[in-house]
């Protein structure tokens, strides 16, 4: 795997866990860093996503909230964030390609946030106010859905906030991408958030229309 200037290595290690479910391939840094390489990158809608736009309109005080959005993929979400003023965004992949797209299109992002780190390893010196999730969750092994909820609590301060977008439908082929139900994920993350908003979105890309849970969840004290 190459490194790109500006991009912070982090410490990875390998998570261990019982698989549930198998996936057809294993999900690594070389898998995911190949995907990229080779253009197949489905999951790229090329812009900021309706539903996370409309959140963040909503939001105020862009440098008092530390946010970190996991699974980044090229960070469309990030970019966004950084134009509106918000200076302290951090954004990890383990694919170094989609880091270097980011860093291409925005220059002026700071190198220091572009982070090539297991999410699942990934130990802050400070905790989160917010955590994003696009596409992130269900390219996981499903055998990953408790910890990625446990590690998310984790990495928010208490009262901090995970919002995002999950798929609520099945898929006909092998994953990635992993399909799922709003019963299921509730119950990995109940243990460790309250729910604000747990819906279908009303303004998902058309593709995604009726398939997407939009979800709000408060990190418990």
């Amino acid at each position: 795997m190459h490194k790109n200037k500006g991009i912070v290595h982090v410490r990875k290690s390998r998570l261990k866990s019982d698989k549930v479910m198998q996936p057809t391939q294993k999900l690594d840094a070389i898998y995911w860093q190949g995907r990229y390489e080779a253009g197949q990158t489905g999951w790229d809608t090329g812009q900021i996503t309706p539903p996370l736009r409309e959140y963040f309109m909503q939001l105020s005080e862009p440098d008092a909230r530390r946010i970190l959005i996991p699974g980044a993929g090229r960070g469309y979400e990030a970019e966004y964030l950084h134009g509106q003023g918000y200076s302290q965004v951090w954004v990890a992949d383990v694919a170094p390609d989609a880091l270097a797209a980011l860093q291409t299109r925005v220059p002026n992002f700071p190198a220091d946030h572009l982070l090539l780190q297991d999410f699942f390893a990934f130990a802050p010196t400070e905790p989160f106010d917010l955590l994003v999730e696009q596409t992130f969750f269900c390219a996981l092994d499903p055998a990953q859905r408790p910890n990625y909820a446990r590690q998310c609590a984790a990495l928010l301060r208490p009262g901090g906030t995970l919002v995002g977008l999950l798929f609520d439908t099945e898929f006909s082929q092998p994953g990635p991408p992993f399909g799922g139900s709003a019963a299921e994920y509730r119950t990995y993350f109940e243990p460790y958030f309250d729910f604000v908003h747990f819906a279908p979105a009303y303004n998902s890309l058309k593709p995604r229309q009726g398939r997407e849970l939009f979800i709000c969840l408060r990190r418990k004290s």
